[in-house]
């Protein structure tokens, strides 16, 4: 463990390596707090000790060289060292499982993990996204252990990649089983954040959800859209154009694309699952969002012959200008066109954990199609005379 010269901490971050613990750790130092990343990934926190984050973040690594140089951050694999910590933050991940229901054991098995080394710890908070009634629950089995923790949920509502900064200027929901446990988690996040938004713990879980699976719905509507407009013969991109224009009533649609990673769909599915009268709507995004690969390559059989074509995948992260490929639509795209194309190579200038990408030039020049499935900027300007199918409307006109 490195961090302060005594190794007592104000806070631990559970999970702190990963891409919602990792930017709340370092603003949390940033800020004065002697702050502790746990995490079971030594190879993560190696390269958080040596002044880079494992992903791309805006301004993250600046930062947490900034506060290396303080002394005010620690690592550790080691629960022993949570010993001497008075606030605990869980990020940890909270999937669904293989029914589409919330995985809410994951969050007890944590803490059960970690409870015999919480001798002077008086706060526990949840960071991550949980269904309804998680915190409540939460609360009830510490109290069934012996234990009277203060417990609160205070969700991060963050674009990923650019968290740090969010963290920062963003409006953050504050909620706890017991005012005193929501004022413990407004003294640390009120140093934090540029307003405190406060609720009850199952008001505040609602909240998050419904934040990721109305982003969620958006998209869905735009990708029903895309598909009857193109399927019409006509130009998506021509008809948003022409919605838009001077028109502000539709000036923050969004456009066509996948719509995917490790968030909006998992959180459709919670409410989904929490819905004793349905969650149709959800449902339907859930359809129309994943059924769109399926579109795409219907498509382009209607207009060539698939089978005798290299297709080339341009971008396999989950969206523009990241690294982080969980849960990409570029992947279900890729097996689609396994089955239907003569070949598929695929590439992506930020994926680092993908061992079968090819560069840019190599599928750019070897494939006969290309689909740009994730809109990095590098694409928008990418000179070819092959095919290219732009679902973003990335490229500029008459190219």
């Amino acid at each position: 463990m490195t961090g302060t010269q005594d190794g007592t901490y104000d806070i631990c971050v559970l999970g702190g390596a990963g891409h919602v613990g990792a930017p709340l750790s370092i603003v949390l130092a940033s800020k004065g707090f002697r702050t502790l990343i746990y995490d079971k990934r030594p190879e993560a926190l190696e390269t958080l000790k040596n002044g880079r984050l494992p992903f791309i973040e805006d301004g993250g690594d600046e930062l947490l060289q900034q506060v290396l140089a303080t002394n005010l951050l620690g690592f550790t694999c080691d629960p022993q060292d949570l010993r001497s910590v008075g606030t605990v933050i869980l990020s940890i991940g909270t999937p669904v499982d293989e029914f589409h229901n919330p995985a809410r054991d994951i969050v007890t098995d944590c803490v059960s993990e970690i409870l015999p080394y919480l001798d002077r710890t008086r706060l526990i908070i949840l960071r991550s996204t949980v269904s309804p009634g998680t915190t409540d629950a939460l609360d009830r089995f510490l109290k069934k252990c012996g234990k009277d923790f203060a417990v609160a949920f205070c969700p991060e509502r963050v674009v990923q990649g650019i968290a740090v900064k969010e963290i920062q200027s963003m409006a953050q929901i504050i909620s706890g089983t017991t005012p005193a446990a929501a004022e413990m988690a407004s003294e640390i996040f009120g140093k934090i954040a540029t307003k405190l938004v406060r609720m009850q713990p199952m008001e505040a879980e609602f909240a998050k959800l419904i934040c990721n699976a109305y982003r969620y719905i958006q998209f869905a509507a735009t990708n029903q859209f895309y598909m009857m407009v193109e399927c019409a013969g006509c130009d998506y991109k021509k008809v948003m154009k022409g919605v838009k224009q001077e028109y502000p009533r539709m000036r923050d649609f969004p456009g066509a694309g996948f719509a995917a990673g490790p968030c909006l769909h998992k959180d459709t599915l919670q409410l989904a699952a929490l819905s004793s009268t349905g969650f149709e709507l959800g449902h339907a995004a859930i359809h129309i969002n994943e059924g769109l690969p399926a579109f795409l390559v219907s498509q382009i059989k209607r207009n060539c012959e698939l089978d005798r074509l290299w297709v080339g995948i341009l971008g396999m992260a989950f969206k523009a200008e990241s690294d982080d490929p969980r849960s990409s639509l570029s992947y279900k795209l890729k097996k689609l066109l396994r089955h239907s194309a003569a070949g598929v190579l695929c590439t992506d200038p930020y994926v680092r954990t993908d061992q079968d990408l090819h560069p840019l030039e190599e599928v750019a020049q070897r494939c006969d199609l290309l689909v740009i499935a994730t809109p990095h900027r590098i694409y928008a300007d990418l000179v070819t005379d092959k095919p290219v199918i732009d679902i973003w409307s990335l490229r500029t006109s008459g190219q």
